[in-house]
């Protein structure tokens, strides 16, 4: 490395069993590009293989459906819920480990924001609210978001054995680690939202009632996969169809829901902001992932507009992340902790495609239309 000004970024970092060679993660990004039957290719292969190759440390999936009910969130995304399924990732998972990177497989249900189900279910949520705003066309959609059933109580313990079979499943695929995905409007998060959740349970109501059900995942996952495999939560507070909302109750709420995800033993929380260092709430100057590492003692991987080294850097000693998670850039410079660590130039972000990306940030991206380099989403 010519000079110290980004040292931190290499580091080494153990994330739970996982020694990390850097502190670089690349994001989640949705890709749209699986096969009908929710395997995936020789192509998706080669682009989780190249951001290993590039230097990235640790890589985590687009979000991968759990079952084969309502857990889809859009026709052409990869799942986690057959044999088939886990037999087509084995290539990805080895791929990428010959790069010696680590690969953490995204366990997703859509909730109330599936716009396309393969198995012809509809979407099922915390009550019949829907989601806000508008389906997104580039995921096939198009109107409002349909209203979802409201989830039974022994919806809840099918919803927990999905979330804890797929972590088995992701194992056996050669995954060193899964992230529980709470984040962006999918269902954890709609059950954390106070205006999709108005239940009068114990999964309704307070904050700490609100987040029961992903700690309850946390714990299942846990306790079915040992301790020498990776487990994760990723939150937001924006989603795919409400991309400002904040958490009503500020930081004071921030600090229950972080709280009571320190009762579990996940090995990180990732936190995914439109800008990763702002103050999460008006008058505090924490931002998300500075209040998870105040409240939690997991990782912190902090996500969103990570867009320079300088600012990876800052976040690393400033906002008490301990990885960056990069999209954007990491599209544009597949090798970006290479060129880094090599002082070598790089190529500036990609500018999101019109229709919603810009929205959206870092969240969710289809990776092979925003890179317009020949090789069609589908």
């Amino acid at each position: 490395m010519p000079d110290n000004t980004h040292a931190r970024l290499f580091d080494t970092h153990q994330l739970g069993p996982a020694t990390l060679r850097n502190r670089t993660v690349l994001a989640p990004m949705t890709r749209v590009s699986a096969e009908p039957d929710g395997t995936v290719s020789e192509r998706i292969k080669e682009y989780y293989r190249v951001f290993a190759a590039g230097g990235f440390a640790a890589l985590i999936t687009e979000g991968l459906y759990i079952d084969t009910e309502h857990s889809p969130g859009y026709f052409g995304q990869p799942g986690i819920a057959t044999d088939a399924q886990v037999q087509s990732w084995r290539k990805v998972t080895d791929a990428v480990h010959d790069e010696s990177s680590t690969v953490i497989a995204q366990l997703m249900h859509a909730g109330p924001q599936a716009q396309g189900n393969p198995f012809g279910l509809g979407p099922i949520g915390p009550t019949e609210k829907p989601a806000r705003g508008e389906q997104l066309p580039f995921y096939g959609g198009s109107g409002p978001y349909p209203t979802p059933s409201a989830v039974t109580a022994d919806d809840i313990g099918r919803i927990r054995q999905a979330f804890v079979d797929s972590a088995l499943r992701a194992r056996e695929a050669g995954f060193d680690g899964v992230e529980l995905h709470g984040a962006n409007g999918y269902l954890l998060d709609a059950f954390l939202t106070d205006y999709l959740n108005d239940r009068d349970d114990q999964y309704g109501g307070s904050p700490r009632n609100r987040v029961r059900l992903t700690v309850e995942i946390c714990d299942a996952v846990r306790e079915a996969v040992g301790e020498d495999f990776v487990v994760g939560v990723r939150l937001s507070q924006g989603k795919v169809s409400d991309h400002a909302h904040k958490w009503i109750g500020g930081a004071d709420e921030a600090e229950v829901i972080f709280t009571e995800l320190a009762t579990t033993t996940v090995d990180y929380v990732h936190t995914t902001e439109p800008v990763a260092s702002a103050p999460a709430f008006e008058g505090d100057p924490r931002s998300l992932a500075m209040l998870a590492g105040q409240f939690t003692n997991a990782t912190i991987i902090a996500n969103g507009s990570i867009n320079t080294p300088d600012e990876a850097s800052s976040l690393l000693d400033r906002s008490r992340a301990d990885l960056v998670a990069l999209a954007k850039p990491a599209l544009a410079n597949r090798d970006w902790p290479e060129r880094v660590r090599t002082d070598a130039p790089l190529n500036d972000p990609l500018v999101p495609l019109e229709g919603g990306l810009a929205d959206i940030e870092d969240w969710e991206v289809n990776a092979d239309s925003l890179l317009n380099n020949g090789d069609s989403a589908r």
